[in-house]
């Protein structure tokens, strides 16, 4: 990664450089967790990685400027959720197998950047373009396989002409990415993490093949 990375004023980080650069993310990203983002200070970030305010300028902005790196690094790793859907059967057994995966990879990924997710919402939310636009990428790789996966079985005879593939799978990411950002909420309800899972594959299934799972 040397030779990749540069501070504000255009200079090539070196691995020293490039460390210290990644814990500030990594304790930005921690105190995400516990603090409204717009309540976090560059002192505070700083104190906690162990070195100076100073030393955060040289590679960010401000705490919004490094707010939006992080949100770009999860929407990379987002793009990869379309592994969970393209190429693979939605035919028989396997499709169950299929909406399995995908709600389960769905939900893991939304655990493991829940602080940083619900930032992008809340600027999205508000208009910023920039989350947006992330929030936007993040969704749009596993929603493009999703329709390419009814096309296909709407070419086949398996799903009706009058279906739209477009709007299933922009319903269907929707759906998940609005339950995966509630699942602690939904202990409130009642509802265990257990028996979240499998309705939403059922929902998923039915959604992609317009049948219940095959037993």
């Amino acid at each position: 990664m040397t030779g990749q990375v540069r501070t504000v004023d255009g200079r090539v980080a070196g691995r020293r450089g490039q460390a210290t650069r990644q814990k500030l993310l990594d304790c930005l990203g921690e105190m995400l967790g516990s603090s409204p983002y717009r309540d976090v200070k560059v002192i505070d970030v700083a104190r906690r990685a162990g070195t100076s305010p100073a030393t955060f300028y040289q590679y960010f902005p401000d705490v919004e400027g490094a707010v939006l790196e992080i949100a770009e690094e999860t929407a990379q790793e987002g793009a990869a959720l379309d592994e969970l859907v393209a190429g693979r059967s939605w035919t028989g057994r396997a499709a169950k197998e299929t909406a399995d995966e995908l709600v389960d990879g769905f939900l893991s990924f939304w655990r493991r950047h829940e602080a940083i997710l619900r930032v992008i919402d809340l600027g999205a939310a508000e208009g910023d373009k920039r989350f947006t636009k992330i929030r936007t990428r993040i969704l749009t790789s596993v929603g493009n396989s999703l329709r390419d996966a009814v096309a296909e079985l709407q070419a086949k005879g398996r799903v009706d002409d009058s279906v739209n593939p477009a709007a299933v799978a922009a319903s269907l990411v929707t759906m998940l990415a609005s339950v995966a950002g509630h699942q602690r909420g939904f202990q409130g309800w009642g509802v265990k993490q257990a028996d979240l899972k499998p309705t939403l594959s059922l929902l998923v299934h039915l959604g992609v093949t317009g049948r219940k799972p095959t037993k």
